[in-house]
């Protein structure tokens, strides 16, 4: 019976261990072989001056850029982009010629999650080709001609997490728009909140002032104060001082006058010895 109990502990020993070790499915998954076309894509965006990067070695999505390219990057720059729709993770097109037209060349990379498309020369008319790219999450519009009416063809990216509208013609109404419909973008700036943070400034600066100035007089009324009252001490002083001096005098001159009177006299005694 004890040999009994001791096969039965070590079979569930053995079968925990073995429970422990991990399967063959959960080994991670190697990144899928991109496919003929996707490598003469990337080639053809080398080709182009474009530089294209593993955005990690656990992460076969790529990092494309332009904005370092020598000469003019252009509309046909992006066409062999199309061709990665499912492996872009950022493309960045920062100062570049790329117009409204280019952009329909992006208008299916619904992999993209972060675009830089700051001093390029896109309007309105090339946004709605990024309306569809569902998991945008970061778009840089920075110092470009759109405004409210092309703010609000964004709208519907709800993964959108950061829309830079710095130097653009969008105003205060289109952004309100825009919040009222997507509320979960942060638009930078928000010039609501920066107009409010402005006036909120302003009232802290007024404070301030106030009270430096109330602080600015009370220290003047205090050195004010404080001057007066050692001239005043001063006065005083020299007025003792004064006092003193003339009294000194005054019995100086009566001691004088005293000892003068006491000269007068001894010739007149002088005078009564001799006679008695």
């Amino acid at each position: 019976m004890r040999r009994f109990f001791q096969a039965v502990l070590c079979t569930l020993l053995a079968a925990v261990s073995w429970s422990t070790l991990p399967a063959a499915e959960d080994k991670p998954k190697e990144a899928p072989k991109p496919t003929q076309a996707e490598v003469d894509a990337i080639a053809a965006v080398k080709k182009l001056g474009g530089a294209v990067l593993q955005v990690a070695q656990n992460d076969h999505r790529l990092d494309v850029a332009y904005h370092l390219a020598d000469g003019k990057i252009g509309d046909d720059h992006l066409v062999p982009i199309k061709a990665l729709a499912n492996l872009i993770y950022s493309l960045n097109l920062r100062g570049t010629e790329v117009t409204d037209k280019g952009l329909e060349h992006l208008k299916d990379v619904k992999s993209l999650v972060r675009l830089h498309l700051e001093r390029t020369k896109i309007t309105d008319a090339g946004l709605p080709n990024l309306a569809g790219l569902e998991n945008l999450e970061y778009l840089n519009l920075y110092s470009t001609e759109i405004t409210d009416a092309g703010l609000q063809t964004l709208a519907g990216l709800k993964n959108l997490k950061k829309l830079y509208v710095w130097q653009t013609k969008v105003t205060e109404e289109g952004q309100a728009k825009f919040k009222a419909a997507n509320s979960t973008t942060s638009l930078i700036p928000d010039i609501a909140l920066e107009k409010k943070r402005a006036e909120l400034e302003a009232v802290r600066k007024a404070e301030a002032d106030a009270k430096a100035k109330v602080e600015e007089e009370a220290k003047k009324k205090a050195e004010e104060e404080k001057k007066k009252a050692e001239e005043e001490a001063k006065k005083k002083e020299e007025e003792a001082k004064k006092k003193a001096e003339e009294e000194k005098k005054k019995a100086d001159e009566e001691k004088k006058k005293s000892e003068d009177k006491k000269d007068e006299k001894k010739p007149e005694e002088k005078k009564d010895e001799k006679k008695s």
